[in-house]
């Protein structure tokens, strides 16, 4: 009997040592040396160094003085993060829809952005397509008694170009640096 168990225990121990121990240690190691501010959650931080969030995740951002992000189904909240699930032929979605184009309207510049109006698959996606973002625009300098050109050229610095996909702009990394100029 112990022609089985030795073999199998001593297997299994060294599995154990290799695939729980050995492995993450070094693929941690590698990420930190190579990636270190994406093994770290690539945090944003303020001037003073305190985090203000993660560039990989969305935060509700409320009021006229702020870029808003995509609405989010699980109320930004990592733990239940993910689509709402509501058929496209459900009235719930409908009604969330219209309210939410009733809240970011803004006269005279046609129909809210659709990126706006819809949750990502996640419901945490940090980005918005930069016409999303121009839609807002005039809203936030006036409520922070800036020129329109100046956040413009804010908005311009903040787009990025992925390496597959449309542009888009992080909206949390567009208000940190908002922020930092109306101080």
């Amino acid at each position: 009997m112990s022609t089985v168990w030795r073999p199998a225990l001593s297997l299994l121990a060294l599995m154990t040592l290799i695939t729980g121990i050995a492995y993450p240690l070094v693929v941690t190691g590698v990420a930190q040396a190579v990636f270190p501010d994406q093994a770290n959650g690539s945090l944003l931080r303020d001037a003073d160094g305190k985090v203000r969030g993660s560039s990989l995740i969305a935060q509700d951002f409320t009021g006229d003085a702020w870029f808003h992000p995509r609405p989010s189904a699980g109320a930004f909240a990592t733990v239940s993060s993910g689509a709402s699930n509501l058929s496209p032929s459900n009235p719930a979605l409908a009604t969330r829809i219209f309210d939410d184009a009733a809240k970011q309207a803004v006269p005279g510049q046609g129909p809210v952005p659709l990126a706006l109006l819809t949750t990502s698959g996640s419901g945490l996606d940090p980005h918005l397509p930069p016409a999303a973002v121009r839609y807002q625009l005039a809203r936030v300098a006036q409520a922070r008694n800036l020129s329109a050109a100046a956040v413009e050229k804010l908005v311009e610095a903040h787009i990025e170009q992925p390496l597959i996909g449309p542009p888009v702009v992080n909206v949390l990394a567009l208000n940190a640096a908002l922020a930092d100029i109306s101080k």
